[in-house]
């Protein structure tokens, strides 16, 4: 486990290396070289598609054509909101085509009972097919890999996707809940984590990374130990923005590292 005491000394090493790369392989094309983009980039293209029963998600992907790596996008408990459309974009503008699922059949939370009383009625069958859905819909999009990432009751969804089976290349945590039996993940996992986060105690951020090392998972687990939970939520009370971009830096060289290789 790796716990980030200085965020922003992580922040300054990683993007000197993310600038070398970028710098060596432009030459490459735009699979080899996402370039950091602003969340209105005109050179992605959104829209919402139709890829499961009663689910519209949110597809962005970048304007030139090309091979991209897919990834599914999966919301907090809130719902497919506003921000987790302008994530999106975001992570298109580096070049993967991202589809946003909606485990909620278009239901959005403006009030933490509303967001609670969605996360109790989940049918985490359908919401599994739902996600199995969304790679099936990257894949005839283009796609050749595929990794899902989330943040807080979306965090959880991510692990649970690749504990269903499904060929899923990388597997990206934020802060969610965990599980004791792991023996079906195969693939790379990246996990972030509050230090301060009362619903994910220390102990149960320990035995997950032992439970992965035990089974020769590759994995990166980062606690941040002045955050505590959603601290990547621009929009709540623990926002921690120092946390929130070094996080950003690592999932985007996971990704890199993982999808491109």
């Amino acid at each position: 486990m790796i716990i980030v005491e200085n965020a922003t000394k992580w922040k300054i090493a990683i993007l000197i290396c993310a600038l070398i790369f970028l710098i060596t392989s432009l030459q490459l094309g735009p699979i080899a070289a996402p370039k950091i983009t602003i969340t209105n980039d005109t050179r992605v293209q959104s829209e919402e598609v139709e890829y499961f029963e009663n689910a519209k998600g949110f597809f962005a992907r970048p304007v030139l054509d090309g091979t991209y790596p897919g990834v599914i996008m999966i919301h907090e408990r809130w719902g497919l909101n506003s921000n987790i459309r302008d994530m999106a974009r975001q992570l298109a503008s580096f070049g993967y085509n991202v589809l946003a699922v909606d485990l909620y059949q278009g239901n959005v939370a403006s009030t933490s009972d509303e967001a609670t009383q969605l996360v109790a009625e989940l049918n985490q069958t359908l919401a599994i097919d739902n996600m199995k859905a969304a790679r099936q819909f990257l894949k005839e999009k283009g796609s050749p890999v595929f990794a899902s990432l989330g943040w807080g009751f979306g965090g959880g969804q991510s692990l649970q996707l690749a504990l269903s089976g499904e060929p899923i290349d990388a597997t990206v945590i934020y802060y969610g809940s965990l599980a004791d039996d792991l023996s079906a993940i195969k693939k790379p996992v990246l996990g972030f984590f509050g230090g301060k986060d009362t619903t994910i105690p220390i102990t149960s951020i320990n035995a997950f990374e032992s439970k992965l090392n035990e089974l020769n998972v590759t994995n990166e687990i980062h606690v941040y130990p002045s955050a505590g939970g959603a601290f990547a939520n621009p929009t709540g009370s623990g926002y921690a923005p120092q946390e929130t971009e070094d996080a950003w830096i690592r999932t985007l060289d996971f990704l890199n590292k993982y999808l491109r290789s």
